[in-house]
């Protein structure tokens, strides 16, 4: 018997978050990287003073890949749950799928670029705040009661271990067959 999980909507504001996040990473990201002087995106030069950067290429390319690339990347594992056996090297959480846990590290990973921004450049504006907010609300939308249910793994059989059919659909057992 296969049975297919309604996937909550709490999801769905996860998935939009992290669109949105990476369309403006990935376009601040680059913008960065293709002119280092940050004059392309109107960025002052006395941001990097406190910094450890002479320019903005290496702050760019966090930016567009960890931060842009990353939750773009995460989009389809979301929705379809493919099994990828080398993604769960990384995912902390045994018991959740390797997505879920992803798309919390994008969410601490943006809390923690606005930290350094707020010390590094002592003054905070209204775009830091945006996205501190935007990555507090990556996080609880991940942590939401409904999609941590959806994503958790059970302990007798899990779909993450490879116990798919081709369709990639769970498949579940009988309780007579065990």
């Amino acid at each position: 018997m296969v049975i297919k999980k309604k996937k909550p909507a709490a999801l769905y504001v996860l998935i939009f978050l992290l669109f949105f996040q990476s369309i403006s990473a990935i376009y601040g990201g680059f913008s960065m990287i293709m002119d280092p002087s940050g004059a392309l995106l109107k960025l002052e030069r006395n941001f990097l003073e406190n910094t450890p950067f002479q320019s903005f290429f290496i702050p760019g390319l966090v930016l567009a890949l960890i931060l842009g690339v990353l939750p773009l990347l995460l989009i389809y594992p979301l929705l379809a749950e493919p099994h990828w056996r080398w993604t769960r090297k990384l995912n902390i959480y045994k018991n959740r799928y390797w997505a879920w846990s992803y798309s919390l590290y994008v969410g601490l990973g943006l809390n923690i670029w606005m930290d350094f921004q707020f010390v590094l450049l002592g003054r905070t504006s209204g775009l830091q705040i945006l996205y501190a907010v935007l990555g507090l609300l990556i996080v609880v939308f991940t942590l939401w009661p409904s999609v941590m249910k959806y994503y958790r793994r059970s302990r007798r059989k899990s779909i993450y271990d490879g116990d798919r059919s081709p369709e990639g659909k769970e498949q579940i057992k009988n309780d007579s067959e065990d």
